[in-house]
């Protein structure tokens, strides 16, 4: 009786553990597949170059330039927000104000030159600077297009200055951390307008 009790028991604990591993590997996956939708779903920002066509309305297509106010100018609809915008939310919001000057407008926009990408690196680099990235880059690439470190740089402690709204947060980095074993995670994509300061 007591085998019995003892086996019971064992099964299910085994039965919670592995309802657990699977819950833990759910979670990672979950956590994985959100950070790889945030890194596709890029956002228009100033001095992006964009191609917006609507279809079988030639005067109303044209490429054109985000200012740096975050417009754009369309002919009928005069001046259009499209900063901090997916193309396809922008593609929606033109639907919507077309459709007040063209019945069923279809609209596609396309970002053709990435501009807004823009990060600096200050401090101790071999060459500090404002670079224009064209794909989502990490911190650790970034740096790699400064040249690398001088002879003087505090490895472990740069700070990334990120603009939220009309503040800066101040973002921790410790590349010796990070080039040690197991420290990959801590290598963070950098977003446009961020500074990297290495003292």
């Amino acid at each position: 009786m007591r085998h019995c009790v003892l086996l019971t028991a064992i099964a299910v604990m085994l039965a919670f553990a592995h309802d657990a591993s699977a819950q833990s590997a759910a979670t990672t996956t979950n956590a994985a597949a959100e950070a790889g939708q945030a890194l596709d779903a890029y956002k228009i920002g100033p001095e992006d170059v964009l191609a917006i066509t609507v279809w079988k309305n030639e005067p109303m297509s044209r490429t054109v330039q985000v200012r740096p106010d975050g417009m754009i100018s369309l002919p009928l609809i005069d001046d259009v927000s499209a900063v901090g915008l997916t193309p396809v939310q922008f593609r929606d919001v033109l639907v919507k104000r077309m459709a007040e000057f063209i019945p069923n407008p279809e609209v596609s926009v396309i970002v053709t030159e990435v501009r807004n990408y823009k990060v600096s690196v200050l401090g101790e680099v071999l060459k500090p600077g404002r670079f224009e990235l064209k794909s989502y880059t990490t911190i650790l690439d970034v740096l790699a297009q400064a040249g690398g470190f001088t002879q003087f740089a505090a490895r472990g402690k740069i700070v990334v200055l990120r603009p939220v709204g009309k503040a800066m947060k101040r973002i921790p980095f410790n590349y010796n951390k990070v080039v040690a074993a197991g420290g990959e995670e801590e290598n963070f994509y950098l977003q446009p307008g961020d500074i990297v300061l290495v003292p």
